[in-house]
């Protein structure tokens, strides 16, 4: 069916979260879950896009205008106004998507799927975008889209990957520092079988509440906070600590320190946990699991209220431990985790032969 296809990764986020929309710091993984669309030109100047996982087909003109509807062709439409806005010329195109990316998991399925429809959406046109241009544009489509004031590392993460490494991103700077991470150690993601979907959560509110707090600072954003300006609010307190948290942990990979690495994750759900209260009862217990079966380090990846969490391991064992982990969780909880281990992989493109 198709002439070409596309990939975009999505991701893992290592350390910072709730920091890249206060112009803060944060250390994603673009992984080896990916969304691949195949496409190939029409005639008739529409866009007609179908996935064996997803129900029914969207069909709307190039430029994303006529009715989505209330599912997934939102973000179709969105990609292709962001674009159109942005010139590319109205040619349509058949797609075919599919994804290994589970979606309502912290994993950046949404993030994904935004970058491979707009790689997909600028080959058909010969239209040029990409890198943190095209990061922008799929961040603007995903607000479009949902209504969520997303930051920016999702898209970031899933275009700039880098195999083998950590990104330490500078969410005001656009910039991305790629971060070897230390052979001796491995990432692994244990889903705790409670899909979330952040505009039903309250994201926003938390978002709110870091914008306000930075205005009674008379800040521009909290990355320009003190700890001692923040002690007394928690919000604000955990994008300070976090963005810390951050920078000290890129620096414990450099120097391949898995025990500091671990630590400073552990740190981190605390925070989320206690002073954003992003986590759940469920994420926490798949934190000490983790850590009970042999993690150096874990923490909810992601915005939180549900999805995943990720753990540091040795690399031999780091398969094992989020395997022990799920296990105990659904024999306590009865719900149905899903564990698997993670490559760092390179970022959204067009795959080879195509």
């Amino acid at each position: 069916m198709t002439d070409a296809r596309v990939r975009a990764p999505g991701r893992v986020n290592l350390v910072g979260d709730h920091t890249d929309y206060q112009d803060g710091y944060c250390l994603p993984v673009a992984i080896d879950r990916e969304v691949t669309i195949g496409w190939r030109p029409r005639r008739d100047g529409r866009v007609v896009v179908r996935s064996g996982g997803l129900p029914g087909a969207v069909d709307l003109a190039a430029d994303g205008s006529g009715d989505p509807g209330d599912g997934w062709g939102r973000t179709v439409a969105a990609v292709l106004a962001v674009l159109a806005a942005r010139g590319r010329p109205p040619v349509g195109f058949d797609a075919d998507v599919s994804s290994t990316v589970p979606v309502g998991a912290g994993l950046s399925s949404s993030a994904a799927f935004e970058v491979a429809c707009a790689l997909a959406a600028a080959a058909a046109a010969h239209f040029d975008i990409g890198g943190t241009d095209l990061a922008l544009a799929m961040q603007e489509a995903e607000q479009r889209a949902t209504g969520v004031p997303c930051g920016v590392m999702d898209q970031m993460a899933s275009v700039h990957g880098r195999a083998g490494h950590a990104l330490l991103l500078d969410c005001r700077a656009l910039t991305v520092e790629p971060v070897p991470l230390p052979a001796s150690v491995a990432v692994a993601v244990v889903h705790s079988g409670l899909p979330r979907r952040l505009e039903h959560s309250e994201y926003a509110a938390r978002r709110s509440a870091c914008e306000a707090a930075a205005a009674r600072l008379g800040l521009a954003a909290l990355r320009d906070a003190t700890p001692d300006l923040v002690a007394s609010d928690p919000v604000a307190r955990h994008v300070v600590s976090e963005n810390a948290r951050v920078l000290a942990a890129a620096e414990a990979l450099r120097r391949g320190d898995g025990d500091a690495f671990g630590a400073l994750m552990l740190d981190s759900h605390r925070s989320l946990r206690d002073d954003l209260r992003v986590s759940t009862p469920e994420l926490d217990l798949l934190v000490d699991l983790a850590m009970e079966h042999g993690a150096l380090g874990a923490r909810l990846t992601g915005a939180g209220f549900g999805g995943c969490v990720v753990l540091l391991a040795p690399h031999d064992s780091a398969a094992a431990v989020a395997r022990a982990a799920a296990e105990r969780y659904h024999a306590l909880t009865g719900l149905e985790p899903m564990a698997f281990a993670v490559r760092a992989v390179d970022g959204a493109g067009v795959l080879q032969g195509s």
